[in-house]
């Protein structure tokens, strides 16, 4: 099982390491972060969009903040402009390292039962493997960003979690 204080480093390295992202994707062209460039979700702009639907999704399950209005094929398109989609992203970091500050090792051990739109139906599962799929879902995407990142010419710099969070 994973603790509070994993909580609380993996959302600072989700954070910092969303800073590096959006910093190289605002050296490119808004046309370069829409090209498809074959990635799962198509371009880095989508991309990034749905990885903010995402975290905020499972916030609202984690923490009742408001549930994003679309789903997941509505996930790419959360914010129309890059300016809008990195202050989302900065705010919902800030808000992330704010909640993982306060959770406890009990809530962690607990279920969360909700309804799954993904699946169709309604799922429990504990926490504490919810809260590691929220911050796997993002390394995952992210990645999928950095290549296209790194396609266009662009760095993030070092990745590794030692790198990126201070201990």
């Amino acid at each position: 099982m994973i603790s509070p204080a994993w909580v609380q480093m993996m959302a600072a390295y989700n954070a910092g390491m969303n800073r590096r992202v959006y910093a190289a994707a605002a050296r490119l062209d808004d046309a370069a972060r829409r090209q498809d460039r074959g990635a799962f979700f198509g371009s880095i702009h989508a991309t990034l969009n749905h990885l903010l639907w995402a975290d905020r999704m499972w916030m609202a399950r984690f923490a009742n903040w408001p549930k994003p209005d679309a789903g997941i094929a509505g996930s790419v398109a959360l914010f129309a402009t890059f300016d809008s989609l990195a202050a989302g992203r900065d705010a919902t970091g800030m808000a992330m390292c704010a909640w993982a500050a306060d959770i406890g090792a009990a809530w962690l051990a607990g279920d969360l039962s909700w309804y799954s739109g993904a699946l169709q139906r309604d799922v429990t599962r504990p926490v504490w493997v919810l809260v590691t799929h929220l911050f796997n879902h993002q390394t995952h995407h992210r990645g999928q960003v950095h290549a296209m990142l790194t396609q266009a010419g662009e760095s993030t710099g070092d990745t590794g979690l030692f790198a990126v969070v201070e201990f």
